[in-house]
């Protein structure tokens, strides 16, 4: 979700397999298996299961489901697999930028296990670079200038706040949840939920005695200000989970992930596919599906809803699920994002600034620039992530025809690097909401979403199973979609001829 603090550097491809860190929230052994050893043998007949949506929880759903020798059928609306996990290599001959997903903590164990199995070869990706710049109120500093001296940085912070970095505030706002976990565990997790799931950042951080200035700064810093209002308890899990240490990224694009899957899974997907009713009865799932050329049905044994809640939303069901389904259909929150990415001829911000890797924090409308990580072996060109917003930053971004956008991006750019008007070539950019297939980023919970309808979101409705980075309580991230497909398959794998889940499970 966010750029954190801690981050890998250095240029060595390392095994996908290496081990995560002991204290972080473990995956159960049993879906940790899965990549390796696939779902437990069970004797039964071979199920026809529909899967919609073609994004890393179907695929993996589909994967492991064939494994086993039932007979999965992916209904994918677009002419690509991956759903979220999108490569842009719209750029020159063998130049490439991540839409989606672009880095992998090392303590999401079943990621690896996945890029393990497929032979995907990772590199570190550099999260903290203190060479990366600091542009705010028309002032320059680099990163380490600005850990070194926070003084200089303008915000009105009460006096016991004077001097001291944002992150620091931050770990003293949260010290007292990151030492609970350490003294009790996974099963210290349960606590926190009760305890903070009522409170937003903003809340969180008025709770914990923050000046307005200070809340600013955070939000500024963490490039989470456009997101104050969402549930602080999404941050404080990731925090316990150390999720934003010892990044890596796929090289050679994210995409070869769910192209991996693909090869396994060419005869079981249907592309072009825009599912528009599901209907369902004791014993069968009928899903009714539009295409350019017609419409047409397929019938299976149970189907897997794999596709984001507000896309569910414009699909016709018959009977009506749970009132608590629809309720958790309507309501869970899913995060705007716009990325703007741009070729240059030269990796310039290299030659002038030493950036390698690492972000650049602003208070303008592009919010943040990210750089790679690695250069492009023989290519002198770069990509920049030029702009990477969340919330009503990426709404406004997103409300923007695309030469606006790149006109506005590169305005924001050269005021940190003039270069830019020179170097550009050409860009591209996608807005997470303005996609018809996700219309949003990653599900956000708001206060009291967890324990309100976390329940319902990942309860199956008859024959009709459900999955996706929204159907885990890891948010925005592949580990979750990977848990929540490998759950889905694993359950209708389980079920014996003929049954039905229990609309109260």
């Amino acid at each position: 979700m966010s750029a954190g603090r801690a981050g890998a550097s250095g240029d060595e491809l390392l095994p996908a397999g290496a081990p995560s860190p002991a204290d972080t929230p473990p995956v159960p052994d049993a879906v940790l298996d899965v990549p390796s050893e696939g779902l437990e043998q069970r004797p039964g007949d071979r199920k026809r299961v529909i899967i919609i949506g073609g994004g890393i929880a179907g695929l993996v759903a589909a994967f492991e489901l064939k494994r086993q020798g039932h007979d999965p059928l992916v209904l994918e609306a677009q002419q690509r697999v991956g759903g979220r996990v999108y490569t842009c290599r719209d750029f020159a001959p063998g130049v490439y930028a991540e839409y989606g997903a672009m880095r992998i903590p090392r303590v999401h164990d079943l990621t690896l296990e996945y890029c393990d199995l497929f032979g995907l070869q990772l590199r570190p990706f550099v999260m903290s670079n203190p060479k990366t710049l600091v542009c705010i109120e028309g002032g320059r500093m680099t990163m380490e200038e600005a850990e070194r001296e926070p003084e200089r940085l303008p915000f009105e912070l009460a006096a016991g706040e004077l001097g001291r970095t944002y992150s620091e505030l931050w770990d003293e706002a949260t010290r007292e949840v990151r030492e609970q976990y350490q003294r009790e565990g996974e099963s210290a997790l349960e606590a926190i939920i009760a305890e903070y799931d009522q409170y937003s950042i903003r809340e969180f951080l008025e709770m914990r005695g923050f000046s307005e200035g200070a809340i600013e700064l955070y939000g500024v810093m963490s490039f989470r200000e456009s997101n104050m209002n969402a549930a602080v308890i999404e941050q404080l899990r990731e925090i316990v989970g150390r999720a934003f240490e010892d990044m890596h990224e796929i090289v050679g694009g994210f995409d070869r992930l769910p192209n991996a899957f693909y090869e396994q899974l060419r005869d079981n997907i249907r592309f072009g596919a825009n599912v528009h009713a599901i209907e369902q009865d004791e014993s069968s799932v009928t899903v009714r599906v539009k295409t350019e050329s017609g419409r047409f049905t397929e019938t299976g044994d149970y189907a897997i809803c794999a596709i984001p809640f507000p896309v569910l939303r414009d699909i016709e069901v018959q009977p009506r699920w749970s009132r608590g389904k629809q309720q958790a259909i309507r309501e869970l929150n899913y995060n705007p994002s716009t990325k703007v990415l741009f070729q240059t001829r030269s990796r310039f911000w290299e030659r002038t600034d030493g950036i390698g890797g690492g972000t650049t924090t602003t208070d303008l409308p592009i919010r943040r620039i990210c750089y790679p990580s690695h250069p492009y072996p023989d290519e002198p060109r770069g990509t920049l992530l030029a702009s990477y917003t969340w919330g009503m930053d990426a709404l406004r971004w997103g409300a923007m025809d695309e030469e606006t956008r790149f006109e506005e991006a590169l305005e924001d750019v050269a005021k940190i690097h003039p270069e830019i008007v020179e170097e550009y070539e050409v860009g591209h950019t996608h807005s997470w909401y303005e996609d018809r297939w996700a219309r949003g980023a990653f599900a956000l919970f708001e206060p009291r979403q967890e324990s309100r309808l976390q329940d319902d979101i990942v309860r199956p409705e008859g024959r009709v199973y459900f999955a996706g980075e929204h159907c885990s309580l890891w948010h925005a991230w592949i580990q979750g979609a990977l848990e929540s497909g490998i759950r889905a398959a694993r359950d209708i794998h389980a079920a014996a001829p003929g049954t039905v889940a229990a609309a109260s499970r």
